[in-house]
């Protein structure tokens, strides 16, 4: 899995993934800091990345119109923060459950996280 961490995530997200294995990439190591949802998504796609963000609303309709236009992606992963925290407490389990996905084939999805 290879992940593009959306900015509303502290940095040390990225990082921890990087720890267990997950090839992750926050917005602003990318330069794309303050960019917009569709921008984030469109640069996410071209490196062949899933996105990571707890943005529904924003992100599911920027996916759904890309997909209706006939486009592809490299998958939409979805935290809500009714599940996980972004407080550094909260990281732990955010991070459990996107190692138990990381195997998956997420062409294409918009995938709802789980606790682990």
């Amino acid at each position: 899995m290879k992940l593009l961490v959306d900015e509303i995530y502290p940095p040390v997200l990225a990082d921890g993934l990087r720890a267990a294995g997950i090839e992750a990439f926050t917005v602003a190591e990318l330069g794309l800091a303050g960019s917009s949802d569709a921008q984030v998504f469109a640069a996410a796609g071209a490196g062949g990345h899933a996105v990571l963000t707890e943005n529904v609303g924003d992100f599911t309709r920027i996916a759904a119109e890309h997909s209706v236009a006939g486009g592809h992606h490299h998958g939409l992963v979805i935290a809500l923060a009714s599940r996980f925290s972004r407080r550094p407490q909260g990281l732990p389990p955010l991070i459990a459950a996107l190692k138990a996905l990381a195997n998956a084939d997420l062409a294409d999805r918009t995938v709802y996280l789980q606790r682990a």
